[in-house]
């Protein structure tokens, strides 16, 4: 059930949305007047850039973009439909109570969060030559220092 793709992708979204509710619920009970909200929200979102940045590294040193993109691009999707439509229940209001003004502003910022991340966690494993194109490229190169030139006969 583990190697199942919609099993990944619902684990990724169950945890992107629990950072969600952690942050919410620290904004709930740590003050009345929400006073923390700013920081938690930045915390928040610091946490879904890193913890995406790092699932993108370690994911692609072992499958191509095409495998693994997927996977984190729905993940962060369905977590993003669950912090916008679920999260603010958490908090007692409605999806729509700030209005809709508040609402797209959350989806634009998490979903440049959720870009950001994937990105640095890409780039990092490319600077470091550690990505799936990159190792399959100098496995390339190694055989082919190995073998010794082939003599063609005329």
């Amino acid at each position: 059930m583990r190697q199942q793709r919609w099993f990944r992708i619902t684990v990724l979204a169950v945890a992107l949305f629990a950072v969600n509710v952690i942050a919410r619920l620290v904004i709930r009970f740590s003050s009345e007047d929400g006073s923390g909200q700013g920081t938690a929200s930045i915390a928040m979102f610091a946490t879904i850039v890193v913890i995406l940045a790092v699932l993108t590294f370690l994911r692609s040193q072992r499958l191509a973009p095409g495998d693994w993109l997927p996977e984190v691009g729905f993940g962060a999707l369905g977590g993003m439909a669950l912090t916008v439509l679920l999260g603010p229940l958490v908090s007692g209001h409605g999806p729509f109570a700030n209005g809709a003004g508040d609402f797209f502003a959350q989806i634009w910022l998490y979903a440049a969060c959720a870009g950001a991340g994937t990105a640095i966690g890409y780039w990092t494993a490319v600077m470091l030559g550690r990505d799936y194109r990159s190792r399959a490229l100098k496995a390339f190169t190694e055989a082919r220092k190995v073998r010794p030139r082939r003599v063609v006969g005329r």
